[in-house]
């Protein structure tokens, strides 16, 4: 059996192709992950507590409230939802195959929305503390932490967007940086360096977040590499700016990737170098990275892959 569209992964950019697919009555299959390359279905709002800025929801909303959403409304339009990962795919020809165990899958469209998944320090404590105090999305976060003392911890752009967004909203950042001098460019190490709220920390690296016993951040404690004096730094807020991993471990003998590993897509638009191969979402966004965006890129690569079907006489 050849389907219409497959749709790989089920965060917001997915379950939003797959309403818009199965709206379009193109019966699309998603494959929703189990774990894939450390992600799970629904993608990062499954571990993010509170969503406010998600448009809709003037109260807001939890992020696995926010997937059963997504994903109820997917399958209410005839969606097809299977619990795996996709080990292999082959885009040599049409029909497209995803491999997922013993089971083979055709279609002559896939969508990608496999996601990225951020970088972590690996420390028990900041696992325990996730959501709680620590979090990697100052946009999604920092509303929870105004007019507090928080930390970050990088020292690339991403790690000073995070402190140029938070230091609006905090009464202090310190970034925590493991080596002497910034990674980011110039004009963002520039902006950050004469902020009058942000610090910096050098030669740091974070060993422990504090308080794991009373279910939120008070500090994290710090040990300088050069001279291995510890200390401990007292905040509300632990930000975690070390870059992100997008999922495209199956895709990338296929699909072109950028110099930090995301799929590469054509200007305005979501298709990538294979006819009838669209991706969407975290998988090829590393400047944006939010569930509003992932979703309206979701919206975008159903159409696209709607009227890519038509115009090859595939419908």
């Amino acid at each position: 059996m050849t389907r219409n569209v497959i749709i790989i992964g089920s965060g917001p950019a997915g379950l939003t192709a797959a309403i818009y697919a199965a709206r379009a009555n193109l019966k699309p299959l998603c494959i929703e992950g189990h774990m894939m390359d450390g992600m799970i279905p629904g993608g990062q709002l499954m571990i993010t507590t509170e969503v406010e800025n998600y448009p809709g929801f003037p109260e807001g909303i939890t992020g696995p409230e926010l997937m059963k959403h997504f994903r109820d409304q997917a399958l209410r339009f005839g969606t097809e939802i299977i619990t795996a990962d996709v080990d292999r795919v082959d885009l040599s020809a049409r029909p497209y195959k995803c491999y997922v165990g013993e089971d083979v899958y055709e279609a002559n469209a896939v969508i990608v929305a496999t996601g990225a998944s951020a970088r972590w320090l690996g420390l028990e404590s900041e696992k325990l503390l996730q959501n709680r105090g620590v979090s990697a999305c100052a946009t999604c976060d920092g509303y929870f932490f105004r007019e507090q003392d928080v930390c970050v911890v990088g020292g690339g752009d991403t790690a000073m967007e995070e402190a140029l967004y938070l230091a609006g909203l905090c009464r202090s950042v310190t970034v925590i940086h493991r080596r002497k001098e910034l990674r980011a460019s110039k004009i963002m190490q520039e902006r950050a360096l004469k902020h009058p709220k942000i610090s910096f920390l050098w030669d740091s690296v974070v060993e422990e977040v504090l308080d794991v016993a009373k279910g939120e951040v008070t500090g994290v404690r710090v040990k300088n590499i050069e001279t291995g004096e510890v200390s401990v730094k007292e905040c509300t807020g632990l930000f975690i700016a070390i870059g992100h991993i997008p999922s495209t471990k199956v895709f990338r003998d296929w699909l072109d990737t950028d110099e930090l590993g995301y799929l590469v897509t054509k200007p305005d638009s979501t298709a990538t170098k294979i006819d009838g191969v669209f991706a969407c979402g975290d998988v090829q966004d590393h400047v944006f990275r939010q569930a509003v965006t992932a979703a309206g890129t979701g919206c975008m690569a159903a159409i696209e892959a709607e009227r890519w079907l038509a115009a090859n006489g595939l419908l």
